[in-house]
């Protein structure tokens, strides 16, 4: 077949070649992490590592895809609005904000705005983690009105990540009590800690509570905390190199779960 033409795409952060034929149709992938060439058609073999052969660096396995996890199953056959996948950090602030729009001259600004700029920013510097096989999931929903503002799952394990706005100021930690500047002190640990414990009761695993203070110009801790971990938005890379706790199909099989909305119902 000729005229087939090479498209690259990037899925879930990580980069694929697709081989097209003239009309359209996907008749082959190329996965160069997995440095395999995934051909729906053998008769098309050959055709199609020519078009790839610009592309192809060293030996790659090739035949037809691989038989769909349990995990890509479930995500293939969720509604898309049960799916919390697509939502973007601080999703929640975003639909409130738009709803419900802070008056053009209010005096003070809305602190909204300050709690939304803190979630996208470490949700930002999570979602950079997926290509070492992290997954994170924004502003996850629970019963009550409550959410979880960042869901990571990795090699490392799974963290409940709570996003603080702390621009220029020093934050001290008092656990339970968390104090922002001047602003009064917030019991954020403890309900760090139950949110942690409703994921991990929802998920059927351990979930750790990370607090990300974020552009604050130090952190102060009181004393020793329990099980709480305190990572600024510039230190959340230091999940990454964490690991040893769950395989990739682990790592899948927990996204799946959590993405989707029923889960987290029942907490």
């Amino acid at each position: 077949m000729t005229g087939l033409r090479v498209v690259p795409t990037w899925r879930q952060g990580q980069e694929r070649l697709y081989v097209c034929s003239p009309d359209g149709r996907n008749i082959a992938w190329y996965d160069r992490q997995a440095a395999r060439v995934n051909l729906l058609s053998d008769d098309l073999r050959d055709d199609v590592l020519d078009a790839l052969g610009p592309f192809l660096s060293g030996p790659v396995a090739i035949g037809p895809p691989p038989v769909p996890t349990p995990a890509e199953l479930s995500r293939l056959t969720l509604p898309p609005d049960d799916d919390l996948a697509p939502n973007r950090p601080g999703e929640a602030l975003l639909i409130a904000l738009d709803r419900d729009p802070a008056p053009p001259l209010r005096l003070r600004p809305d602190p909204r705005h300050r709690s939304l700029a803190a979630e996208q920013t470490v949700g930002e510097a999570l979602d950079r983690m997926e290509g070492g096989g992290w997954r994170t999931l924004h502003s996850v929903p629970l019963p009550g009105g409550d959410r979880i503002h960042h869901l990571v799952i990795g090699p490392g394990g799974v963290f409940c990540v709570h996003a603080v706005h702390a621009r220029k100021q020093r934050v001290l930690i008092a656990d339970p009590m968390v104090t922002v500047g001047r602003r009064e002190p917030r019991p954020l640990l403890r309900h760090l800690r139950a949110d942690a414990d409703r994921a991990a009761y929802a998920l059927t695993a351990e979930v750790r509570p990370v607090l990300a203070p974020v552009g604050a110009s130090g952190v102060d801790i009181m004393a020793p905390l329990r099980e709480v971990r305190v990572l600024t938005d510039t230190d959340l890379s230091g999940l990454a190199r964490s690991g040893g706790l769950l395989k990739p199909a682990d790592v899948d099989a927990l996204h799946a779960m959590a993405r989707d909305r029923h889960t987290w119902t029942r907490v």
